[in-house]
């Protein structure tokens, strides 16, 4: 059996297959963007589609990683399933699914597949020219089933909030998927105040998409931490088979388990997630992960979105940056404001010492912040 590039950017452009991939009618297929050449023709070749692959493998994935190369995460047919029978049974049960992010990512594919497997035919939003949370209204109305879902990342969430007939419509779905990066408190208080069913999730294209959902596992996953940085290690049928053509990755060293590249705490069986370890920012001795800044200054008045990244300093090591998306009509952000709200709860040193000022903050993914192009990019509007 060989590995198939699937181009798709509708949801008719990939329901033949996935239908056979539910069945096991079908060769393991790789997701591809059909609207962008370009970057598929650079995961067919990264991923060696068109070569043979372990029969058990149904879907590739391309993770969105920080390397900026891509891995293939090879998933079963049973990891898929189990992903989409733990969804229904945790949400209440099965049901249709609109597709409002990007098709060939695994939240997208699994939005779909969970979809195909209650039953139904899976709406869609095209996002190929951006996110409109208007189009949220009339995507529910033409949906079919009795109970109704959808899957966003934290800024389709924002964007979704500050327009009203928006969060009306999405306060009609029986339960809103939040994952692909943290979400801000301010938000999600926010979303639940108006009357959203939100359902913060955890995972990635290694574990199927979410595997952990509002900090408990979904039906067979297991989660530990390992060692003194207490890294996320994840278990139980979603974990995927390995990485395309990287048969001895240590992520996958032992059997059945995936070591991501996280850090967390185990609080009666509830994990939360405290940010990524490859991220850490070494500044003045101390070791500060971006994500817990942000859930701070998430909080302070007129901040909208932020990202917390390093930059060099010749006397720290690292320098702790924060860039801002100001809130339309919040008072303004100040770097004293972001020090003041950061030296209230966490280690001096952990306070942003440059504030930037931006339109949106760079992905590299649905909903995940590229640092890397943020500190690359930025312009500095305050010192």
């Amino acid at each position: 059996m060989n590995l198939e590039p699937l181009p798709i950017d509708t949801v008719e452009s990939a329901l033949p297959q996935l239908e056979a991939l539910l069945t096991g009618g079908a060769p393991a297929w790789l997701p591809v963007p059909a609207h962008d050449p370009r970057e598929a023709a650079r995961l067919t070749d990264a991923l060696a589609a068109g070569e043979p692959i372990d029969e058990r493998v149904a879907l590739v994935v391309a993770t969105s990683g920080t390397t900026g190369t891509p891995k293939g995460s090879m998933l079963s047919r049973e990891a898929l399933t189990a992903s989409a029978s733990g969804t229904h049974a945790r949400l209440g049960g099965a049901g249709q699914w609109l597709l409002a992010m990007p098709p060939h990512h695994v939240a997208g594919v699994q939005v779909m597949l969970r979809s195909l497997a209650a039953g139904h035919a899976p709406a869609q939003l095209d996002v190929r020219g951006g996110f409109d949370p208007a189009a949220l209204a009339p995507a529910h109305a033409a949906m079919t089933a009795d109970r109704r879902y959808v899957s966003l990342v934290p800024t389709q969430l924002v964007k979704v909030l500050v327009d009203p007939a928006a969060t009306d419509a999405l306060a009609r779905f029986d339960g809103v998927l939040i994952g692909g990066a943290a979400c801000p408190a301010p938000v999600r208080e926010a979303a639940l105040a108006a009357g959203i069913r939100m359902v913060r999730t955890y995972g990635m294209s290694e574990t199927a998409g979410g595997c952990v959902y509002d900090g408990a596992p979904l039906p067979g996953v297991e989660v530990r931490l390992d060692g003194p940085e207490s890294r996320v290690v994840l278990g139980g049928p979603t974990v995927a088979l390995g990485y395309r053509n990287l048969p001895d990755h240590p992520a996958f060293a032992e059997p059945g388990w995936f070591r991501t590249d996280d850090a967390g705490t185990l609080t009666n069986g509830v994990l939360a997630v405290t940010g990524r370890l490859d991220e850490a920012i070494s500044t003045g001795g101390l070791t500060v992960l971006p994500q817990v800044v942000e859930a701070v200054l998430a909080r302070v008045p007129g901040v909208a979105e932020v990202a917390v990244f390093g930059q060099p300093d010749p006397r720290l090591g690292q320098a702790v940056a924060a860039a801002v998306v100001p809130a339309r009509g919040g008072p303004e952000v100040t770097v004293e404001a972001l020090r003041r709200a950061v030296e209230a709860e966490l280690d001096r040193t952990a306070a942003p010492r440059a504030v930037y000022l931006v339109d949106a903050l760079p992905l590299r993914g649905p909903g995940k912040v590229d640092r890397r192009s943020l500190a690359a990019q930025i312009t500095n509007i305050h010192e």
